[in-house]
């Protein structure tokens, strides 16, 4: 609009000398008007170089502040992105550190006929070490995954509840130690008889155990419908498992899950492993989804630019009009200063001499 007016006024110029000049006026005047008009033309291409670097800096601006607002935006989904990839790592370095102490965990137990003197040294033996375990495998106090001592709706006190992912889901861990008639059936000082009513006795213990717990702590909508058995002494799951597979089959009817430590570890591993495998899939959605953000802002960023371009292009070819325009604009004035006034008295100058 700037040149419009520009233009218009230099033409309106052009229109006046031209009057001037037919009006006959003497040389003195004439003289003062090309003086005027060379310190106008003066004027006129500073006004024009002034516009120019005006229309120069606004560009140069206008473009800075876009690369600083793309620039900007890249930068913070950049930062989210490392963001998520950092939690990642963190939590498969604690994932790493939890199965790191499981190896290290010593599952022998030494000299229980002196430790453990009664049923209550046992239990909270039995306690001590389910604790440690789920500490190893799930962390201290991770609430989310496993819960100590926890009472179910049918008021019973559970040694541990598991909050396993589906379609474990949830499930109660209770620790027994049969520890007596165990010592007395293995005894081979005992003579057969003995150490056959023992091993009677211990079976009846055990299956005691077993139905306590599948009625206690399997509740139907609540629970899952199994339940654990933790026996922390591996001597007497060994014996169990080698030469009493009754009492196992017995524990698979009613949904007990008979385990020692190691085999606690290694359950608890399973299911750690699957939850490990679930925040994975979690953190990879993630990951997707801020990746696809992502692209929809080089998406958008792209059609700015092509945006940007053009409308650099269109200002670039008017800039090369006013160019051309200016060119011929001097041109003419290059025309007017070489004439000479005294010789164009009488004289008709035509209006296409001055106007393109």
């Amino acid at each position: 609009m700037e040149l419009v007016i520009l233009i218009a006024t230099i033409l309106n110029f052009c229109l006046l000398l031209f009057f001037l000049v037919n009006s006959k006026s003497n040389q003195k005047e004439s003289s003062d008007m090309t003086e005027r008009l060379g310190r106008f033309e003066v004027s006129i291409t500073k006004s024009m170089n002034q516009e120019f670097d005006g229309l120069k800096e606004k560009i140069e601006d206008k473009l800075t502040q876009i690369d600083h607002r793309v620039n900007e935006r890249l930068d913070q989904n950049f930062e989210k992105t490392n963001q998520t990839f950092t939690n990642v790592l963190e939590r498969l370095s604690k994932i790493d550190e939890a199965q790191k102490k499981i190896e290290g965990l010593s599952t022998d137990i030494v000299s229980l006929q002196s430790i453990l003197t009664d049923k209550k040294s046992r239990g909270i033996f039995g306690e001590v070490n389910l604790k440690h375990i789920l500490v190893n495998v799930f962390g201290e106090k991770n609430d989310k995954l496993y819960e100590l001592q926890c009472t179910l709706p049918n008021h019973t006190i559970a040694d541990c509840v598991l909050y396993a992912p589906e379609p474990l889901g949830t499930i109660a861990i209770d620790s027994k130690f049969p520890l007596e008639n165990y010592q007395m059936m293995v005894d081979k000082k005992l003579s057969q008889a003995e150490r056959a009513m023992h091993e009677k006795q211990f079976k009846l213990d055990v299956k005691k155990h077993i139905d306590a717990i599948s009625s206690k702590y399997i509740i139907d909508g609540v629970t899952a419908d199994q339940a654990i058995m933790f026996l922390p002494a591996e001597a007497i799951f060994a014996e169990m498992n080698a030469y009493h597979n009754d009492l196992i089959d017995y524990a698979y009817k009613k949904h007990v899950w008979i385990t020692s430590p190691t085999t606690l570890i290694s359950t608890l591993s399973v299911i750690q492993m699957i939850i490990k495998n679930i925040e994975r899939d979690q953190y990879t959605s993630i990951i997707h989804e801020e990746l696809n953000k992502l692209g929809l802002e080089f998406s958008r960023y792209k059609e700015r630019w092509d945006k940007l371009a053009k409308s650099i292009q269109t200002v670039n070819k008017d800039v090369e009009s006013v160019y051309i325009t200016t060119e011929k604009i001097q041109k003419k004035f290059d025309i007017i200063n070489q004439v000479d006034v005294s010789q164009m008295e009488g004289r008709e100058i035509e209006e296409k001499d001055y106007v393109h």
